[in-house]
């Protein structure tokens, strides 16, 4: 059994389709330092965690969920709650760009690890599916809002959109429609009793950073679903029947993708606009030597704009990564020749930047 999507290619999502490929175009040619970049990314990705568990209802300030980001003590008495739903957030966003840059497949596995960072950390077991309903209400008049499929036939709906995007890449559909139907398709399946959205919006970011809309990391498009969530709900809301099976499973699909894709090069344009600005509206082609390296690398590189040297577990924090992992990958960046080591003990070992990519740190252009 294979998911298939009814939707269009419409006039409307050509032209959206067209705007993100000119604006990641643009992008993709502006020459910043590392140090830029992940300014850059690190905001976008700040906005993504806080807004994202916002929409689920967290409490925390967009100041507070970056304390809690960048202060692994932080906290604030009586939301605990958020306080871990951010952490979390931000562990699983981390491992998806992890994952999308190491270009791993989709699957049922993946998506049971990712939704278990989510709700329970990064050492946290797969989570299999529900085994009840899950009816979704509003809280204000505790009236239904969608009746998602019923348990016995959410593993073989799951198996039916996973098959669904692997053939879709096969096909060559353009990854920002796959992202937005999969987004879609998650949703409506439900397949766990709490963090369906998160995950949905995480899948999406995968499928856009792995198949090369990722922006480098420069814009969240959660934000933009949060700061318009009724439009958000409604565009999801894609038939008038609360049921899954008395309309929403068959129901055209060309409605969310439009609004999809067309917020989608919203976000990208601005995105674009951010990073010309950062750029002094220089379109330069980056230097070779920062071309060849991941965007793990690059990450990395950036440390050293206001230290002279990072250790293993500055790198494995900052990749969210164990220590282990960042160990391996530092040994293989010293041999690439942008890492050399200044402290070889085992448990404090610290490496420092070759001179060759010292003059790529610079913060002005």
């Amino acid at each position: 059994m294979i998911w298939k999507p009814t939707y269009q290619i419409s006039p409307a999502v050509a032209r959206a389709l067209m705007d993100i490929e000119a604006a990641k175009a643009v992008v993709e040619k502006i020459s910043l330092s590392p140090a830029v970049q992940a300014v850059l990314r690190h905001k976008a990705r700040v906005r993504s965690t806080h807004y994202s568990t916002r929409i689920e209802g967290n409490r925390l300030t967009l100041k507070e969920a970056e304390k809690v980001i960048e202060e692994k003590k932080a906290n604030f008495h009586g939301r605990e709650r958020d306080v871990s739903e951010v952490r979390n957030y931000w562990d699983a966003l981390l491992k998806v760009e992890d994952w999308a840059g190491k270009k791993i497949s989709l699957s049922e596995d993946f998506i049971r690890r990712l939704h278990a960072i989510i709700e329970k950390g990064k050492r946290a077991k797969p989570t299999p599916y529900r085994e009840g309903q899950n009816v979704i209400r509003d809280s204000a008049s505790g009236k239904i809002v969608y009746l998602p499929p019923e348990a016995k036939d959410v593993a073989l709906l799951m198996d039916a959109m996973v098959r669904w995007a692997k053939q879709a890449e096969k096909e060559h559909i353009p990854p920002p429609v796959i992202a937005a139907l999969l987004h879609y398709q998650f949703v409506t399946i439900h397949p766990y009793y709490d963090g369906n959205g998160r995950t949905a919006r995480l899948l999406s970011t995968f499928i856009l950073q792995r198949d090369g809309y990722g922006l480098n990391g420069f814009f969240s498009l959660e934000e933009h679903h949060a700061r318009d969530l009724e439009g958000y709900y409604r565009a999801l809301a894609t038939h008038k029947h609360h049921n899954y099976y008395q309309g929403r499973a068959d129901v055209d699909l060309t409605a969310w993708v439009e609004y999809f894709v067309k917020l989608l090069a919203k976000v990208f344009q601005q995105a674009r606009d951010e990073a010309l600005r950062a750029g002094g509206e220089k379109t330069t082609v980056e230097p070779e030597e920062l071309r060849r390296l991941d965007h793990r690398a690059k990450t990395v590189l950036a440390l050293f704009a206001k230290k002279d040297k990072v250790s293993v577990k500055e790198i494995a924090e900052t990749l969210g990564l164990s220590d282990r992992m960042a160990r391996n990958l530092a040994a293989g960046w010293v041999k690439d020749g942008w890492l050399v080591i200044l402290n070889e003990s085992n448990r404090a070992r610290s490496y420092g930047l070759s001179k060759g990519y010292e003059k790529f740190l610079s913060l002005k252009r």
